[in-house]
């Protein structure tokens, strides 16, 4: 599905799951505060399958008026670990650096808290390259909802169109994409979150490693002179 694309003008991020690794402590989290609350925790695979919306909206579905408690146990475990376990996922940086040596202004959109966010970026030495990382609570609404599209967008500098490429792993990020008024790319099979066909993407790329070639292809060939 790539042979027909339009170049993008931008490139903004999912974060978990796209460019990084974070399962360990998001797992650790979850369970510390199911256990805390008397709930069944959930297995490594029921984590992957099920943790997609932010936080604000999700808590209170789980634990009712005790949320809020649940959600400070929860990001104590995960600040506790979540740098030390955290790995870029498959080609995610030579995406990222192939992006940036075409000139793409990039952002990330995630549903995970902003400061954890911003705080993986810079432990993996890869904030430079956004221009800005909006993570929940930092707009009005969080994902899938346009808002934190909107800011993302913005701080690169241009309009919602299908010249913007929002770049994610799950259905919702495909929703979000749409919402947004951006192009949807899946990246990877989505077994996680009920298939390709659950996810319904505008274009699919397998691998990282298979984006950051794809993009290394736009990069602007250096002009040479001859004497």
């Amino acid at each position: 599905m790539t042979a027909d694309l339009p170049p993008p003008v931008a490139i903004i991020w999912d974060w978990d799951n796209t460019l990084v690794d974070g399962w360990a402590a998001i797992a650790a989290g979850l369970d510390a505060a199911f256990t805390e609350h008397g709930l069944l925790p959930w297995t490594p695979e029921e984590v992957k399958a099920r943790v997609r919306r932010s936080l604000r909206e999700t808590f209170p579905e789980i634990f009712g008026s005790r949320w809020e408690a649940a959600r400070d146990t929860f990001y104590r475990e995960v600040r506790a670990r979540h740098l030390q376990v955290l790995t870029p996922m498959p080609g995610a940086e030579a995406a990222l650096r192939a992006a940036a040596a075409a000139g793409l202004p990039q952002a990330a959109n995630s549903n995970k808290q902003g400061p954890l966010l911003r705080a993986e970026a810079e432990h993996l030495g890869w904030a430079p390259m956004f221009a800005r990382l909006v993570g929940a609570g930092d707009a009005e609404a969080d994902k899938p909802n346009p808002a934190p599209m909107r800011l993302a967008l913005a701080a690169c500098g241009v309009e919602a169109s299908a010249a913007v490429w929002y770049v994610g792993d799950t259905a919702l990020d495909m929703v979000a994409a749409r919402n947004a008024g951006c192009f949807a790319v899946l990246l990877g099979d989505a077994a996680h979150d009920g298939g390709v066909g659950n996810a319904n993407p505008d274009a699919i790329f397998a691998t990282g490693h298979a984006l950051a070639e794809y993009l290394r292809g736009l990069a602007k060939p250096v002009a040479t002179v001859q004497f």
